[in-house]
């Protein structure tokens, strides 16, 4: 077991000599984590969509395995975590992406695919790391706070919003003693942001910056800081751990 015992807070530390595997690492918060993992002294399987962009995180990373497939292909997903060469620590999915579309304008045909591809996709990393991830370990997912808040275009993510949380908690009981827990963030000033919000990013982060709490963006830094902790605190399971800088106390 290698979290801070009874009488101490873990230590970042106590990732050395481990190894991560990341799926969705090549960019944003996976990236991040994966490159606080290697400053730790951890070891790191880093699995993203995007070839190119693979290659270019593992030059600055120097992952011991890299794979550029789609995980939300199940047969790919199950491939992948099937070579991989022996017990691993930790599994991170960050992978995928919101999905927004108004009822009116609603293609049922996405909608279905996106909503069934997400959970597929977080099923099968679960099912798959039950035989690869050490006991005591950790299978680690990626949401969104936004949707807990209705709104026009919001149907698809907020359910998926609700779903998670609850399917973490499931996860939790049927892997132990695997630990399994739930990041939902808010805003976190990424690439996929910025590509989502268009010419709207730079006002979206102006409105932040002065409405949050916190007084400053979230970066993927601070989604990082929050995932390695919960890999080496081994008294975390079947949770959901809100990181938005107190997005969702205000009115916005």
């Amino acid at each position: 077991m290698t979290g801070g015992d009874a009488q101490g807070a873990p230590d970042l530390h106590d990732l050395g000599g481990q190894t991560v595997v990341v799926i969705g690492g090549s960019a944003g918060i996976g990236f991040e984590t994966a490159r606080r993992v290697r400053a730790a002294g951890g070891e790191v399987v880093l699995a993203g969509r995007d070839p190119e962009r693979l290659r270019q995180a593992a030059a600055e990373l120097r992952p011991s395995i890299t794979a550029a497939f789609d995980a939300t292909d199940t047969d790919r997903l199950g491939a992948f975590f099937e070579g991989l060469p022996g017990t691993v620590d930790h599994v991170l999915l960050t992978a995928g992406s919101p999905f927004y579309m108004p009822l009116d304008g609603m293609d049922l045909a996405a909608a279905r695919r996106h909503f069934g591809e997400r959970l597929a996709m977080t099923l099968g990393v679960a099912l798959h790391s039950a035989g690869r991830v050490r006991p005591g370990g950790t299978v680690l997912f990626l949401g969104g706070t936004g949707g807990r808040r209705p709104g026009i275009g919001m149907a698809v993510a907020s359910a998926l919003t609700a779903a998670l949380p609850a399917l973490t908690a499931n996860l939790a009981l049927e892997l132990a003693p695997i630990r399994v827990n739930l990041i939902a963030a808010g805003f976190v000033d990424t690439p996929l942001s910025a590509s989502l919000l268009g010419d709207r990013i730079e006002a979206r982060r102006e409105e932040l910056r002065a409405a949050l709490p916190v007084r400053r963006l979230v970066g993927p830094a601070d989604v990082a800081a929050l995932a390695t902790h919960i890999m080496v605190n081994d008294a975390l399971t079947g949770a959901t751990y809100d990181i938005d800088g107190g997005q969702n106390l205000i009115a916005h």
